[in-house]
């Protein structure tokens, strides 16, 4: 019955989050926001809202390692296997504005994570922890970047939009259906996931960290994998790489950012090879978006065998 409850779960969060951006998105077109800044924001948040529910109901149960490993994972989930297949589909172009600020920022956040949960190192502190204090500085970072995303935003419209016809508006109010529908179904299928997972973990004597980094991570970055190659497929490179650095930086700076606010999160030692995986992984994205202002499919192949190899290294040593 676990188990049944898991894949109801990951398929409540999947069509939940297909709704949800779809829905999103649809409202974005018709309010006449760019492609590149619908992925940074309405996807990359609708996309990243199975691992927000997932690790705030995580740290509401006292359930720190799935909490933080869900995040850490989704992103070297989504720098390595999301972005390697999609170019593998159809090489990823990159804008420059995600060259040299979008990408940037996601590393100082992934950096700002490192430091914040390095307690026993830099504060001699008996445990390492990402506090409430740490939250909010989380928080701030993210209103930051939301600030920048909406000046880009009303910097890119269009000053000579027509009127919203009454068509519009009615389609407006249909969309906001959908997408309030997928929410629905993400919380639902979020506590189906955690509490599930949970109760794999001890029955296999898994630890949480890892279950958090494989089996949570996977399911809730779904979304994002099948987003970005239907993007992919579509040539809409603008909207799958938005989606994937936007989500990144969602899942460290909102994500891990309500959850220790809502409880401490304390981390496991072996936490902190991810996150320096994770850093190194930015730092390679952003060194292959440089090449040629494109991520191509030999890239795209590197990566993908990167995840490989790091998911054969965190199941030997669990």
């Amino acid at each position: 019955m676990t188990y049944i409850l898991l894949l109801v779960g990951f398929v409540l969060l999947i069509k939940g989050a297909d709704y949800f951006v779809d829905g999103a998105s649809k409202i974005a077109t018709l309010l006449h926001i760019p492609p590149l800044l619908v992925g940074l924001t309405i996807v990359a948040f609708g996309t990243s809202s199975p691992e927000a529910t997932v690790s705030i109901l995580a740290a509401i149960e006292g359930n720190p390692g799935v909490a933080i490993g869900n995040v850490v994972g989704s992103n070297i989930f989504n720098i390595s296997l999301v972005i390697g297949v999609t170019a593998l589909i159809n090489p990823l172009k990159v804008e420059s504005n995600t060259i040299r600020k979008e990408i940037p920022f996601t590393l100082l956040a992934s950096i700002v994570l490192l430091v914040l949960m390095s307690d026993v190192t830099l504060q001699y502190f008996a445990e390492n922890l990402i506090t409430r204090s740490d939250g909010l500085i989380f928080l701030l970072i993210f209103a930051v970047f939301m600030y920048y995303i909406f000046e880009v935003a009303r910097n890119s419209r269009d000053d000579n939009l027509q009127n919203e016809s009454k068509a519009d508006k009615r389609s407006r109010g249909k969309y906001i259906f959908f997408t309030l529908a997928g929410l629905a179904a993400i919380i639902v299928g979020g506590e189906f996931v955690v509490d599930s997972s949970i109760k794999i973990a001890k029955a296999l004597g898994m630890s949480e960290s890892l279950v958090g980094l494989t089996i949570v991570a996977v399911g809730t970055s779904l979304p994002e994998l099948i987003t970005s190659i239907t993007a992919a497929i579509k040539k809409q490179s603008e909207i799958a790489l938005g989606n994937i650095v936007g989500s990144n930086i969602f899942n460290i700076l909102f994500v891990l950012g309500a959850s220790s606010i809502i409880s401490p999160l304390a981390v496991e030692s072996k936490m902190f090879i991810d996150v320096i995986l994770m850093i190194i992984l930015t730092v390679v994205l952003f060194i292959f978006s440089r090449s040629h202002s494109k991520i191509a499919k030999s890239e795209g192949v590197i990566l993908t065998i990167a995840y490989i190899a790091y998911t054969v290294y965190i199941i030997i040593r669990n």
